[in-house]
Formats: structure tokens, sequence, C-alpha cells
């Protein structure tokens, strides 16, 4: 039996594409570690861009089927799938002097109006992508509402203070700020925006953040102040914005979206919450109205990321300090949770791909 070079697989390989990025595992350097035994059992790693990738097992398949078929005489076939967060920051018009140097990826998520769950999804969002094994930080920007300590059961928690600088809290495997770790609960901040805008600024420059691949910034509703300051001070990978169905929201989802154009922020998608109940029968009752968030998304021109349903439970989980993905993973409201974080994932190396062929 004639022996099986590494260079077979490699060619192998290199047809089988990156669905999101277009161009072949090989071109793109996801492959490595390739090995063949004695017995022609072939193994390698394919290094994907983050550990949340909706297409994993897709590219794993694709993977052993063009080693299959194009490699005579293989054996068994393993792959190892592991991954490495691409930056927003890792191309040449970065500025090295930067705030947060350490983090990868610096995610907006926003809402044109109050009371549509952008916080729930905020918090939801950033556990699901630390269950993946990335590295994850959220900060609650919104400083007149901060809700992260009570959704995190952290509300009586103080951070600690090294070198003039804040050390995050940390739960459920997220490195967490927010104002309301800082005062007192029942104390009302009566700030200007120039105030709201320091403040935001000593979030970035004044907290140790250990290394992070994803940093989320949950905004206040709207377009004032915080949202500017934020886009001007960071460079932002992008914008989620999460709407509920009706004709209200919608109309100021687009707002929304015009501010994130104009100040030059990669608009990721829309999430649609609260798109229906579902009842003991199993139909679903769209309270809010019917694919509102999806229709706008196309007309905007905007990646539709999902809907997600509504859940009491939801609410429960957020209220009594333990995130609703952790208590009911397999629930019909917790894999639609997933799927939009994947495809905010899925998102960020898209346009953290499109930046790097820009400056190539």
């Amino acid at each position: 039996m004639a022996l099986i070079e590494p260079s077979q697989i490699i060619e192998a390989l290199s047809t089988v594409l990156d669905p999101d990025l277009k161009k072949d595992l090989v071109t793109l350097g996801m492959i490595s570690d390739v090995q063949i035994d004695e017995e022609s059992n072939v193994s390698f790693t394919v290094e994907l861009t983050t550990p949340a990738c909706p297409l994993k097992e897709q590219i794993k398949q694709s993977c052993i089927e063009a080693v299959k078929s194009r490699v005579e005489g293989a054996g068994k076939i393993e792959v190892t799938m592991s991954s490495k967060v691409t930056s927003s920051c890792g191309h040449h018009h970065c500025n090295h002097d930067r705030p947060l140097k350490g983090v990868k990826n610096i995610i907006a998520v926003a809402s044109g109006k109050g009371g549509v769950g952008k916080s729930t999804f905020a918090v939801n969002l950033a556990i699901t992508l630390a269950k993946t094994g990335a590295k994850v930080g959220l900060i609650d920007a919104d400083l007149y509402g901060p809700s992260i300590p009570t959704m995190f059961g952290l509300k009586d928690t103080k951070p600690e203070v090294a070198d003039k600088n804040l050390i995050p809290l940390e739960k459920f495997g997220v490195q967490l700020m927010s104002i309301g770790f800082l005062i007192d609960p029942d104390t009302a901040l009566i700030w200007r925006g120039p105030m709201a805008s320091s403040a935001i600024k000593q979030f970035i420059n004044e907290v140790e953040w250990k290394e992070l691949d994803y940093l989320i910034f949950d905004l206040p509703p709207g377009t004032g102040d915080i949202q500017i300051t934020l886009a001007q001070t960071v460079t932002l990978s992008g914008a989620v914005i999460v709407t509920t169905p009706q004709d209200v929201a919608l109309a100021d989802v687009s707002k929304a979206v015009s501010m994130f154009r104009k100040l030059n922020v990669p608009l990721l998608g829309v999430v649609e919450n609260m798109s229906y109940y579902e009842l003991p029968d199993g139909t679903r009752d769209y309270i809010f109205g019917h694919h509102g968030g999806e229709i706008l998304a196309k007309a905007q021109g905007v990646a539709f990321l999902g809907s997600i349903p509504i859940d009491r439970g939801v609410r429960e989980g957020g209220d009594s300090g333990t995130p609703y993905v952790l208590d009911h993973p397999d629930s019909a409201t917790s894999v639609a949770i997933k799927h939009a974080a994947m495809e905010v994932a899925r998102r960020v190396s898209i346009e953290n791909a499109g930046h790097e062929e820009r400056e190539s």
C-alpha cells in the first residue's frame, strides 16, 4: 500500500470552502497538525474563527467527505475542531494605543425603545457565548436603569479596586461591570449627558478587564449620548438591534439603524424578541404582531438573527439571578437564544474577514 502524504490531505482540504468567508480552509490557514499513522488513518485540526460557529458540524463533515473522496487508501478520519476568535482590530487601520487592547471584539446590544428585552438578550447572549468556551465580558451601559446586578444575582456585591482601577466581578464565566455595583439600588442617577459619557469612558479605561474574545455593551434604549460616546471611543465590531414585532417598536428600530450607520458602526443584525406565545396545544399566538422584525431587517438590508418566543421562565430567571439559558438549556426559547447568539458570533467573524480583505 502506497503511503499517504500530508500534502495529499492538504490538497483535498483545499476544496472545502468556509460557507461564510467564501474561501477554502487551507487558504484561510484553518488546517493544522496533519498526521497519518502506519495504517493510513488520518487526523488533523480545523481552527474556526469562533467557538460559537453555527456551521461547525457542516464544516467537519465536509472535511471528512473531501478526504474520503480524494485521498485513495485513507483509513479512519479524525477531525479536531478548535477555534481562535478573530479580532475587529487585527488589521492595519486600528490604533494600537486604543482602549481595551486585550479585547478582540466589542459588540453593542441596542434597541430603539425600552421594554423590548434588550438587557435580557444581552445577558443570555453573553452566557451563551461563554458556554462555548469564549472569553466574554458584559458592561451594563444603561446607567439610568442598570439591570445586570439583578439578572446575575449580584445586587449587594461591590467590585474591588486595584491600582485605582476597578476589578470586574465574574459570574457564570462572564466578567461584569455595572453602575449598579457602585451605587445604592434606590439612588437615582440625575446626570446630564457629559456625566453619563464620562462614566462610560471610565468603564472602558479604568476597569482591569482580562483578555476577552467578546465584550458586550448593554446600551440604554434610544439614540443618545452614551451610544455616540461608545462609538467614538472604541472600535465596535458591530451592533445588534433588539426589537419586538409591533409597529411602535419597529419605527424606533429604524432610527437606531440610521444612527449606527451615521456612526459607521457595522450592523450585525436584528433580533426579534417576544415573537410569539406558544399555547398548550402547540399553536402560536402572535401577541405583538407577525414577523415584524424579519420584515424590517429585510427592508433595512441587515441580517435577521432570529426570533425568540415569550417565555415566563425568562422573566423569572432574570428576577432570580439565574439567567434562563442556564436553567433551561434544552427549551425552545433557549434553543432560539443560542441560535441568535451563534449568528451574532458568525456575523462578527464575517465582518472581521471583510476588514482584513479590504486592508490586504
